[in-house]
């Protein structure tokens, strides 16, 4: 359990404290160390810190292997952390899908139900049955994620993008506070990815919902994010913390400002240092 300072009961120290929100989701010198047959444990994630506000968009961006979505799965409680105190909304107790939902790179939609079933299948596992008011939401989903018209169609009969706009229905419809987004648009062509892009910065302005999203792409960090962390090569650490301060809404357009590009540039130093500035050979 993290330990926690006292404060003094003073007016002004209490009222202090009522105005600081505490944020929804605390990683505290954080580590995971995976045991191996032969050699020595593998030392994936050593005292990683970080600290997400409600509602807010945040991007994890680093080298391969350096522990991104490792980060994700202690956040869905899939993996406990070797060190350190995870807390989601204040506690460290066990999450369901009702407080975290995660969408993979790829959708992993059910082939043998159609896409209204697949939106409402995390219901019927955890209530064993779906109610008017949980397929009304669904249909809702839909809408938003530009499906209202494919819910009777099968997952084979739509292109690679639509199913992923179908995963991001499903994983919303328990109502989760946090979405977890290990390289959503990973597995999709450049211009179905920009596309998805604004899609998911529409669905945030409507749900609000609390975002931690793992990229490999630079521009698209800074493109959703209100924070991108930087994590340092395996062991994966926080390298770095930038605030994305461009106005919103944003548009690909954006990417031409002098800020994002200050913004792309320092990302790029960070995770490559002295080769960030490399010239390929002519």
């Amino acid at each position: 359990m993290l330990a926690v300072s006292e404060t003094s009961g003073s007016p002004v120290a209490t009222a202090q404290q009522a105005a600081t929100p505490k944020p929804l989701i605390e990683l505290s010198h954080v580590g995971v160390t995976f045991p191996v047959k032969k050699g020595s444990p593998v030392v994936a994630v050593e005292d990683f810190n970080l600290t997400i506000a409600r509602e807010e968009i945040v991007s994890l961006v680093g080298p391969s292997g350096c522990g991104k979505s490792t980060i994700l799965r202690m956040l869905a409680g899939l993996l406990k952390p070797t060190s350190g105190d995870v807390w989601i909304g204040g506690g460290t107790t066990r999450r369901g899908f009702s407080e975290v939902a995660i969408v993979f790179q790829r959708a992993t939609l059910l082939p043998w139900l159609n896409i209204m079933k697949n939106v409402l299948y995390p219901v019927r596992v955890i209530n064993g049955r779906a109610t008017v008011e949980d397929k009304a939401w669904a249909q809702e989903l839909l809408e938003l994620v530009g499906l209202a018209d494919m819910a009777e169609r099968m997952p084979h009969e739509l292109s690679g993008g639509l199913q992923q706009r179908a995963a991001i229905a499903r994983s919303l419809i328990l109502d989760p506070k946090i979405l977890l987004m290990d390289e959503p648009f990973g597995a999709l062509d450049a211009l179905t990815r920009e596309d998805l892009q604004l899609d998911l910065l529409d669905i945030h302005a409507r749900t609000k919902k609390t975002i931690l999203l793992v990229t490999h792409s630079i521009n698209e960090a800074v493109l959703l994010s209100d924070h991108v962390a930087v994590m340092s090569a395996r062991p994966g650490r926080l390298q770095d913390l930038i605030e994305i301060d461009i106005e919103k809404p944003r548009s690909h357009d954006s990417a031409a400002l002098p800020a994002f590009i200050d913004y792309s540039k320092r990302i790029r130093d960070d995770i490559f240092g002295p080769r960030a500035n490399r010239r390929a050979r002519s």
